[in-house]
């Protein structure tokens, strides 16, 4: 169905653009085979405006004549709808290249590699790349391993509320969750969505390592409103553990755990191979804890250590 929708929206936007006058619903009725599928007028005529509609939320701008008949026709006009001549200098056509290659995984690759292409047939400068230069041995990605992130990807961006089965990090089982899909962002080298749990009635956070099975849309409208990208970003930090309220003290083995070390407020060697470190503690700290395994034992606090030991006893019961 979305393919059909799509099909049909590009024929009507190439019969406004191709025409030198205003067509006719009539006209245009009798030019693209989906209207003439449609049936009844009633029902064309409901396709017709929620493809224009479309059309112009896309950006397609549609004028509307009436000519001496009385008669209404359409038309988008190509001075209209034509994109001002790109100039891009050296420096941000250095950004726009280092920017593609982040995305070196999922379909997104192929769409920034085929945009940096068209970009360079417009005339875009070759800049020198410096970041490649001297620093070839390293290279920016943001990592796509999990199954879900492109169609939760789609589900952003068209609103588009879905289904899924998620395993909490405590949990035996994965449990089935509706929700409304805010944004994806990645923090520590996971994804996360943030969106509207329908079920809970309240924002959460998923990471989609523990999506387990296939993501499915459902039809409908959001019945939350969302929030702007800086509430989103925030709600992600804070789930997965960034806004710290207290510290918490820890046991770390040598030689082990350099991102809980970069946050350690202070650390001291205790000798037959382990460190003490104080980390700051907020909501999402045990499962991050769980990920270091046995090279981290939580001193205090108690519910943290609580905490910890809960979700090492599910891991192991699997």
């Amino acid at each position: 169905m979305a393919i059909a929708k799509a099909e049909r929206l590009m024929n009507l936007a190439l019969c406004l653009l191709g025409t030198r006058r205003p067509l006719s619903k009539r006209e245009l009725r009798g030019s693209i085979e989906a209207y003439l599928e449609a049936g009844g007028d009633d029902s064309f005529n409901r396709m017709f405006e929620r493809d224009k509609e479309d059309l112009r939320e896309l950006g397609l701008i549609i004028d509307t004549v009436e000519n001496l008949d009385g008669e209404t026709g359409y038309l988008a006009r190509r001075d209209s709808n034509r994109l001002p001549a790109i100039t891009l200098d050296a420096e941000e056509a250095a950004a726009l290249g280092l920017a593609a290659k982040v995305w070196q995984q999922a379909r997104l690759a192929g769409a920034a590699s085929g945009a940096l292409q068209k970009l360079r047939a417009a005339g875009m400068p070759e800049a020198e790349d410096a970041y490649e230069v001297h620093h070839s041995a390293l290279e920016p990605r943001i990592p796509v391993h999990e199954a879900a992130f492109e169609p939760l990807m789609l589900a952003c961006r068209d609103r588009r509320p879905v289904v899924f089965d998620y395993r909490k990090a405590n949990a035996a089982r994965p449990e089935q969750r509706h929700v409304e899909p805010w944004t994806l962002e990645c923090w520590r080298g996971h994804w996360y969505l943030a969106g509207w749990d329908r079920d809970r009635g309240a924002e959460r956070v998923f990471r989609l390592s523990r999506i387990t099975g296939r993501v499915r849309s459902r039809a409908g409208v959001f019945s939350a409103p969302v929030p702007d990208v800086v509430t989103v970003r925030e709600t992600v930090e804070s789930w997965a553990g960034e806004s710290a309220t207290r510290s918490a003290l820890i046991k770390l083995r040598s030689g082990c755990g350099y991102p809980l070390r970069a946050k350690a407020l202070s650390s001291r060697a205790l000798g037959d191979g382990w460190d003490e470190l104080e980390i700051p503690y907020g909501h999402g700290l045990d499962a991050w804890l769980v990920e270091f395994g046995p090279d981290v034992v939580v001193v205090e606090p108690a519910d943290l250590r609580a905490d910890v030991v809960e979700r090492l006893r599910a891991v192991a019961k699997g």
